[in-house]
């Protein structure tokens, strides 16, 4: 499946959300991340935040998609590198 992640997270737990996504998903800006994930990995990567996070001050949203076939996205402004501006 396809997904975009958007969390807003108290600042003493940003850099934890932000190294448990970038685990599995593509930073594509400040607290957003995205990528095509599997079932098991997306069940890790849920699991991972919730035992992090404060349901009191935090916030994960998180769309899925089955397929990126009618997926498009527009980018407005500075371009950040993604793993696709990436040569190996």
């Amino acid at each position: 499946m396809f997904v975009i992640l958007v969390y807003d997270a108290n600042e003493k737990r940003v850099q934890k959300f932000h190294k448990i996504c970038k685990k599995y998903l593509i930073h594509v800006q400040n607290s957003v991340f995205e990528g095509e994930i599997s079932e098991a990995n997306y069940r890790l990567l849920v699991d991972e935040l919730k035992e992090i996070m404060n349901k009191d001050e935090d916030s994960i949203l998180i769309y899925k998609f089955r397929t990126k076939k009618y997926y498009e996205r527009e980018e407005l402004g500075i371009k950040k590198p993604s793993h696709e501006d990436i040569f190996f």
